[in-house]
């Protein structure tokens, strides 16, 4: 029999703690699991909800909701319309969301897509100047004939609205006219794709803006007919942290939960 120290264990014993020790609770040992990210919609009192069948659809429809606080139940307001989106379809965006949830496609400069996810709706803009845009309860900016919406991933301008003639450097190399003689920026909103802080090359000048009726899709914005437009311009409000969602109806049903999207009839 071997002699045994005394206060010291016998190897099994030691192996028999380390097992013990490897199975504490992580809570025990200071360490907690991370909570689930908060729904990107949690502020939100006001919500548009823009659903197209598939990733490759450019048709969809939109709808409005609000609620009278953050966790109180959706109420539909109005009836769906709908809503022309990118000629490609969507891909996902860089929002509230964070950036692509899963393997769909990537919104990318110039892919023809419009951006998937939740994004802040906090900006309007108009050709009319301020004083005839009384109704606008979000930030509004007025469209002066030269401004631009630059395009062009290399230029510190990247996703900003410019006027040429107050800015004195002029990096860019491309860009689109805000104020168009077919008036389909006469009203819009940004919606907050890629901004405030753009990374080059995800996406740019993404807008809800008047429809040219040709059905053919847009170059990754959501367009629609001038009156819906001036029917969501008067209703959105700032302070009440408006979000819009835009989502195919797969992705839509896989997120309704998580988020706490309203139901809906897909």
């Amino acid at each position: 029999m071997t002699a045994r120290l005394p206060g010291i264990l016998p190897a099994s014993a030691f192996l028999l703690l380390s097992l013990f020790s490897c199975g504490t609770p992580s809570s025990q040992s200071g360490q907690k699991n991370a909570p689930p990210p908060p729904s990107p919609i949690a502020e939100a009192r006001q919500l548009l909800v823009v659903t197209a069948d598939s990733w490759g659809d450019h048709l969809a429809v939109l709808r409005r909701f609000e609620r009278s606080g953050p966790g109180a139940p959706w109420k539909a307001l109005g009836k769906p319309f709908r809503v022309e989106i990118g000629r490609s379809g969507m891909g996902w965006g860089r929002g509230l969301h964070g950036a692509a949830l899963d393997d769909g496609p990537v919104k990318r400069e110039g892919d023809g897509r419009s951006p998937a996810g939740a994004f802040s709706l906090t900006e309007a803009f108009g050709y009319a100047p301020a004083s005839q845009a009384g109704f606008i309860k979000l930030q509004y900016r007025r469209i002066t004939p030269g401004m631009i919406c630059v395009d062009d991933p290399l230029s510190k301008s990247y996703g900003r609205l410019v006027d040429p003639e107050k800015v004195s450097s002029h990096d860019w190399t491309s860009f689109e006219r805000m104020s168009r003689p077919d008036d389909l920026y006469l009203w819009g909103v940004v919606v907050d794709h890629n901004r405030p802080d753009p990374k080059p090359g995800l996406g740019s000048c993404i807008f809800l803006h008047i429809w040219d009726g040709r059905m053919r899709g847009t170059s990754g914005c959501t367009s629609m007919p001038a009156e819906k437009l001036l029917a969501l311009l008067t209703w959105l409000d700032r302070a009440k942290d408006p979000v819009l969602v835009q989502l195919p109806k797969p992705e839509y049903i896989l997120l309704q939960e998580k988020w706490g999207l309203p139901e809906i009839n897909l």
